[in-house]
């Protein structure tokens, strides 16, 4: 994996500084694309009466994870420490399979590229596709 240049850093700050108002609906669309995309990943939310699009749930869950990639944000300088919590959570309490986060950051990465077109340049690309994939490696640290 390639790792975060200062220039990436800034331009997933600086993106995010512009689309984390609409982290809700972001989250939302991202989790749902996921469910129907990737069924498979229905297992973990079994529980949930409904997993549709818009649903009360898939809306929820959405938040918690856009508010995930907020902190993560924040954490850029040093993910692996600073989303320790998140990966000792997801490996030994919820027990997610660490592939999943990759599906995950994909989706988002979509509804970031059709909710916002302009601003969602090849640099912006390239480097939410990198902190996407280094924010899953850190969730995924306590599998190893």
């Amino acid at each position: 994996m390639t790792s975060l240049t200062p220039k990436d850093k800034d331009t997933v700050r600086s993106f995010w500084a512009k689309v984390s108002g609409k982290a809700e609906d972001i989250g939302m669309d991202a989790l749902a694309r996921m469910l129907i995309v990737y069924p498979q990943t229905k297992t973990y939310f079994a529980h949930w009466k409904d997993l549709s699009p818009g649903s009360a749930p898939v809306k929820k869950h959405g938040i918690t994870v856009m508010n995930g990639v907020g902190f993560a944000v924040e954490k850029i300088d040093d993910l692996k420490a600073g989303l320790l919590s998140l990966s000792e959570l997801h490996a030994f309490t919820l027990r997610v399979d660490p592939a999943n986060f990759k599906i995950l950051s994909h989706n988002i990465l979509v509804v970031l590229a059709t909710m916002f077109p302009k601003e969602f340049t090849p640099q912006v690309h390239v480097s939410m596709d990198k902190f996407l994939a280094a924010l899953a490696l850190a969730l995924a640290e306590k599998y190893r």
